[in-house]
């Protein structure tokens, strides 16, 4: 069975309120994936295509392509800055919060990296980062004040999401935001009216991305309907 017909939930939840004897086999072969103990993908779908999350966050940031110029700061490497600024980027920066990554240029601690000068940045680019601090409100006020008057941050973060092991056992992972959430996180440092927040996702991709399947296996108009009950992924574009 082709994996877009399996994740179609939209054809054989109906069924779940017949009685049992009227169900067909199609039923429980399909309704056998969601009664699993572990993820079918081993690495949120990166093993078998690109990850459901990364495609609603590449959306955004494809979306977004004009903010990503002048001295832009990503977190982890600058694979983002490079796709989406490229010839607009004057500057490249990737902050680490420990030492020992190739790739980092600043070494800081977003709760507490005074040795940030401000007004620093045109662009932050900083997705699926801050569960992983449990200062939020620190680390948005860091944002801020390193960021260029009208500098622009496009942050990812997760709502209905999985833990990552690695990143609980190295520096630990705290948060599940809502838009509410982020709303006024965000809210109460940068001026309200530059602040935008979006929801993304839906029940069937929420399902098939905590099953660790990839985006590759849902129609573009599964992926792209939004269901704002399901909000697997909250992307912020917040203004200095």
């Amino acid at each position: 069975m082709k994996l877009s017909s399996i994740l179609d939930i939209k054809r054989w939840l109906p069924i779940l309120r017949r009685p049992k004897q009227e169900r067909s086999p199609v039923y429980h072969e399909r309704l056998n994936y969601l009664w699993r103990l572990q993820q079918i993908g081993s690495v949120r779908g990166f093993d078998q295509g690109l990850c459901i999350d990364r495609y609603y966050i590449e959306q955004f940031l494809s979306a977004h392509a004009q903010d990503v110029r002048g001295h832009v700061l990503e977190i982890g490497d600058d694979t983002y800055t490079q796709r989406f600024g490229g010839e607009w980027v004057t500057r490249s920066d990737v902050l680490h919060k420990t030492e020992g990554n190739p790739n980092t240029t600043i070494v800081a601690d977003l709760t507490c990296a005074d040795h940030i000068p401000q007004d620093s940045f045109d662009c932050i680019i900083l997705t699926q980062t801050l569960q992983y601090i449990y200062d939020l409100p620190a680390a948005i006020r860091t944002l801020y004040r390193i960021l260029k008057p009208n500098g622009v941050v496009l942050a990812t973060l997760p709502g209905i999401a999985y833990i990552s092991r690695y990143d609980l056992e190295h520096w630990g992972e705290y948060w599940r935001l809502t838009s509410l959430s982020a709303k006024r996180l965000f809210g109460e440092v940068f001026p309200s009216e530059n602040v935008e927040i979006q929801a993304h996702g839906n029940l069937l991709t929420t399902l098939a991305f905590l099953c660790g399947l990839p985006a590759e296996g849902l129609r573009q108009e599964e992926l792209n309907y939004h269901h704002p009950d399901f909000q697997l992924l909250i992307t912020v574009r917040a203004v200095k």
